[in-house]
């Protein structure tokens, strides 16, 4: 097939064709996924949601776990995309602003993703192993990136001697907790930059000791 002729062009606007469609079937179904959770959707739910054929979603997806999962395969790649090299370059920014970038983009995802969020914290996890998987590899890798970068501070001087992995898994399960209690378990926005703050800012200063009031005894 010579290239530009009428039947590449065909074949060019009928793959255009289908990938919007299964662009539209996936918009759909996060949708639903979000409106009833995971459990309570059906497959009927979701071609009902994307006025199709329940054939027309079968050609593109095998079940209603196949689709959940690959919405989850979305998030989890832009999550991971978040988790950028740590520059150790002359000139390069502190290594907390570093990480407080990190955690401000993960931030910004979950948000942007918050339906999908809610189903991975409330839903998902024991779901099915592929979901497992895909949370334990992102989790893993995050902890991975914190703990060098703690060990690159210590390296530097700018952070005392700990044990890095757990001061990681620390730092980590904040993350997790700050993710459920501001995008779960609420719908309103909050300063994420403040936030990602706020949250390294305890972990690597720790609690200042103060002096006790008089009115204590």
């Amino acid at each position: 097939m010579a290239p530009g002729s009428p039947l590449d062009g065909r074949v060019r606007r009928g793959q255009e064709s289908r990938e919007a469609r299964r662009a539209q079937i996936k918009e759909r179904a996060l949708v639903v996924f979000g409106e009833q959770g995971y459990h309570a959707t059906s497959v009927s739910d979701l071609v009902a949601a994307a006025g199709v054929a329940r054939g027309t979603f079968y050609l593109y997806f095998d079940s209603k776990d196949a689709i959940f999962v690959e919405l989850l395969d979305d998030l989890v790649r832009h999550l991971r995309s978040n988790i950028v090299g740590v520059d150790v370059s002359e000139g390069a920014p502190p290594m907390e602003e570093q990480l407080k970038a990190t955690v401000v983009r993960i931030f910004d995802t979950v948000v942007s993703n918050r339906s999908l969020t809610r189903i991975v914290f409330r839903e998902a996890i024991g779901l099915h192993e592929a979901v497992d998987q895909r949370m334990r590899r992102f989790d893993d890798e995050l902890h991975t990136y914190v703990a060098r970068s703690l060990r690159l501070a210590h390296a530097s001087g700018t952070l005392r001697s700990l044990d890095a992995r757990v001061s990681a898994a620390c730092i980590v399960g904040s993350v997790r907790e700050v993710v459920n209690r501001y995008v779960v378990a609420s719908d309103a926005d909050f300063d994420r930059d403040a936030v990602a703050g706020a949250l390294l800012d305890h972990h690597l200063r720790g609690l200042q000791p103060f002096a006790p009031s008089a009115d204590l005894g």
